[in-house]
């Protein structure tokens, strides 16, 4: 995966001022995903959230004007992801992605969820046998129109 100058950057600053995405959303007041999302350049933020974050890790100033113009998103190449991490996401959804259409489906009818009007949370679940990665994605319901 090809990361722009402006992410690299911004991840340089944000490494060397040790803070982790949970700091920043202390920070700047908003969720450490969606300041990841900013930084990876795959949500836009506002002047005054910009600026926080680029104060927060101590960037250049002039990654401010970068971090709120509208992204190209969807960085992933259109073949398989090789990061593992990225990979399992793959694989879960060549595994229970009908299955969870076809649930959504019946709970919803015909429709999509959101992935605009949407919130995703990580979470670090212990357990005695291996700690568990939660991921809780939640989307708004758009039912498709019949005309």
């Amino acid at each position: 995966m090809a990361i722009s100058e402006i992410t690299e950057a911004l991840l340089a600053a944000k490494k060397e001022s040790g803070l982790t995405f949970a700091d920043l959303e202390a920070k700047v007041g908003c969720d450490e995903v969606w300041i990841a999302a900013v930084i990876y350049r795959q949500a836009s933020a506002s002047k005054e959230e910009a600026t926080k974050i680029v104060e927060a890790i101590g960037a250049a100033p002039y990654l401010i004007d970068h971090l709120t113009e509208c992204p190209l998103k969807g960085s992933l190449e259109p073949v398989i992801p090789t990061d593992p991490l990225i990979y399992r996401f793959y694989e879960i959804m060549q595994v229970y992605g009908m299955p969870i259409k076809s649930v959504v489906h019946e709970k919803f009818g015909d429709g999509i969820m959101s992935a605009i009007d949407f919130t995703i949370d990580v979470e670090k679940e212990e357990d005695p046998k291996g700690d568990r990665v939660k991921i809780i994605m939640c989307g708004k319901f758009l039912p498709y129109k019949k005309w």
